[in-house]
């Protein structure tokens, strides 16, 4: 399949502005869907209330004196309800900003359809449940009219990201603000180096290296009274329907900055990984370890890395390798040319938290009547990750066309709670997992 958006080079070719995420300030008023004076209220709604849901929250109160939390949707009860005691009681929530948290309990809405009726009062929609919902509810709420903030990544499987793609073009015609927690788009650091970048710093990129090493995240123990949906949708984690693997849920960041300071997107890739420590049945059917090179159109290779095993080198950083120099983001941030002598570094003691100036550009832009779509190059690095775990779980070299065009489809459409989840255990508790040269999963 050829496919127009990978082709696509120039979408935001000269970009410091389009890839930092900056509103579009010389946009006439009437170019936005929601034009609010600042003392008019915006109303929200909290899709999914994790840790990360409830952070957003907390975040997109503070950006604006007159957002109102106006409703709430989870999966689960105890969730939402966990979720709204953490953020009345935040201790970086002002208290002039707690009462601007207007939630009713007939505003708190639970199960899989909930967020339908969440938002239909809302301006702006926080989305932040496993991502493997993200490509339905983007597309809800792009319909719906709303502005979005959404958590990376942004879907699961092939089919999942084409939906996200053909939103691109739907949001910009209603002129819709769309943020994508890839925040390091946001922070000061990325954006002061890519500026250099941009400018030629470090000549041509020719490869790289990108890691997120670590131990891993948490385990959510499954008790008696779960039905089998229950329990992933707890443990979601470690299934991929819902979380696409570590390398798509963690490692998108570190493979977006290499799309990004590339400007493109891998034409193939091929690589290894496996369960080599994490064997149990608690982790699901996603791997401890992947290693993936990612194979450019201009001939560049990305080297990308990231690992779920205690005891071993931690490490989450990008390096970029020019012609004319190196970038490595790690610690302050550096650039050098190639004998090693400093062209840059980045002194970021003040800089603002990216996870807050996400909202603040977000809600800004609203008023301004700006327009910030991030759609793009999120769902873009976002299938960059997919077609790295489809080259690991196989083994083969995988061509981005094809696997863009793969029809194979994790997510379901819909779910309900009397529905078994797309992938099973057998008799003794232990879910199938792929296998290296047999497994063709796309």
């Amino acid at each position: 399949m050829k496919n127009k958006q990978i082709d696509r080079r120039n979408f935001m070719k000269g970009s410091a502005l389009a890839a930092s995420g900056v509103m579009m300030a010389g946009l006439p008023v009437s170019a936005s869907a929601f034009v609010n004076p600042t003392e008019k209220k915006l109303k929200l709604a909290l899709v999914g209330c994790g840790g990360r849901g409830t952070g957003a929250t907390v975040q997109a109160l503070t950006a604006d004196p007159n957002v109102q939390l106006i409703a709430m949707c989870d999966a689960f009860k105890d969730r939402l309800d966990s979720s709204l005691n953490s953020i009345m009681n935040s201790d970086h929530l002002a208290e002039d900003r707690k009462k601007n948290i207007k939630i009713k309990e007939e505003n708190k809405f639970v199960g899989f359809d909930g967020y339908k009726e969440a938002i239909k009062d809302a301006d702006v929609v926080i989305l932040a449940t496993p991502p493997g919902f993200r490509p339905y509810h983007l597309e809800e709420c792009v319909n719906q009219g709303k502005h979005v903030f959404c958590e990376k990544p942004l879907g699961t499987d092939s089919v999942g990201i084409r939906k996200c793609l053909d939103l691109v073009k739907v949001a910009e015609s209603k002129k819709l603000n769309i943020v994508v927690g890839l925040q390091r788009h946001y922070q000061t650091k990325y954006r002061e180096i890519m500026k250099r970048v941009n400018d030629g710093a470090i000549g041509d990129i020719i490869s790289g290296q990108v890691y997120w090493d670590g131990g891993g995240v948490w385990v959510r123990e499954r008790k008696p009274e779960y039905t089998e949906m229950q329990y992933q949708m707890r443990n979601w984690y470690y299934f991929n329907w819902l979380c696409g693997d570590h390398i798509t849920e963690q490692h998108v960041h570190n493979i977006d900055v290499f799309n990004w300071a590339k400007d493109a997107y891998p034409v193939s890739a091929q690589g290894m990984g496996g369960r080599q420590v994490r064997t149990g049945k608690e982790y699901g059917e996603i791997f401890d370890h992947h290693y993936v090179e990612f194979t450019y159109e201009d001939g560049s290779v990305l080297n990308s890395q990231c690992r779920h095993i205690k005891g071993c080198m931690n490490r989450v950083s990008e390096t970029l390798i020019g012609t004319k120099g190196k970038v490595d983001t790690s610690g302050s941030g550096t650039i050098s040319d190639l004998s090693g002598n400093s062209i840059y570094k980045h002194r970021g003691k003040n800089d603002p938290n990216p996870y807050q100036v996400e909202h603040d550009e977000l809600f800004a832009s609203i008023r301004k009547g700006g327009v910030i779509n991030n759609l793009e190059y999120g769902a873009m690095s976002t299938m960059t990750s997919i077609l790295g775990r489809y080259a690991t779980y196989t083994g083969v070299v995988v061509k981005m066309e094809d696997a863009l065009a793969s029809n194979v489809q994790l997510m379901p459409a819909t779910n309900k709670w009397s529905d078994n989840p797309p992938i099973m255990p057998n008799a003794d508790g232990y879910y199938p997992i792929a296998v290296p040269g047999k497994s063709m999963v796309f």
